[in-house]
């Protein structure tokens, strides 16, 4: 296996999660595998570290001959670990999901399955999170695993460039439905949030987060127009968030 690409996959729903497990079994074949996973799930973690407490990390047999590695921290946390302490060298790829749940437009930056991905990227491993647009821990993941594949599989012929990497979402729909790849920016789309006050059996006031999702955003070039229209979406990221183009303008402030 020395002569195969080392991939390192994590994900944020926890490292018994369905879809991790067929995340493993589409690219298996393709490289040494090693899983770094957090033994909880820990969706929308974002890039969180743990600072302020140890992390324990203990091996596991759920993936067979395939190292596996449970770990009680956040997905970056388990990036960190994993790279420094389990691999024998860097990784050549990073994989992290496949999610439950969408990780399209402003759900980026909540997400634990891309910060995952983020981090890798930061360490320089070309890296991309994958998710599927279905929360049922009973979701079908066939299509989303043959996108994943396919993705994994230009990375490592093609590469990806300096500081980039790939948040990919594929549609809950039928594989014959899928209209193909789509290569798309993020959509300008938010949560618009509420919280539910609700009172707990002591009487005391505790709050729920709610809300709706709404797009803002009507062109036909973006990931939540992708999903959509039956395509899975990939946008391509990055970690450096400098707005270059308003340097110029702010410049000209007098300070």
């Amino acid at each position: 296996m020395s002569n195969k690409p080392l991939i390192l996959i994590t994900n944020d729903d926890g490292i018994t999660a369905p879809g991790i497990k067929a995340l493993v079994n589409a690219v298996k074949d393709l490289g040494e595998i090693i899983v770094v996973a957090p033994d909880a799930p820990q969706s929308a973690m974002g890039h969180a570290i743990t600072i302020s407490k140890p992390l324990r990390l203990s091996q596991t047999d759920l993936y067979g001959e395939i190292k596996s590695f449970q770990c009680s921290g956040t997905p970056a946390d388990c990036v960190k670990l994993g790279v420094d302490k389990v691999m024998h060298r860097k990784p050549d790829l990073l994989l992290s999901g496949i999610n439950h749940g969408s990780n399209s437009s402003i759900n980026v930056l909540y997400s634990g399955t891309m910060s995952a991905a983020m981090e890798g990227c930061i360490e320089g491993i070309p890296s991309a999170g994958f998710s599927l647009c279905d929360f049922s821990y009973e979701a079908d993941f066939t299509l989303a695993a043959e996108i994943a594949r396919k993705i994994t599989i230009n990375i490592l012929k093609e590469k990806l460039p300096k500081g980039v990497l790939l948040n990919v979402n594929i549609p809950k729909i039928p594989k014959e439905l899928l209209q193909g790849i789509k290569i798309c920016r993020q959509a300008n789309a938010k949560w618009e949030e509420e919280f539910d006050e609700r009172l707990d059996p002591n009487g005391r006031k505790y709050y729920w987060l709610t809300g709706k999702f709404t797009n803002f955003d009507e062109g036909q070039d973006t990931d939540e127009w992708a999903l959509a229209n039956n395509y899975a979406s990939v946008v391509p990221v990055q970690f450096d968030l400098t707005a270059h183009e308003a340097i110029t303008e702010i410049n000209k402030w007098n300070f």
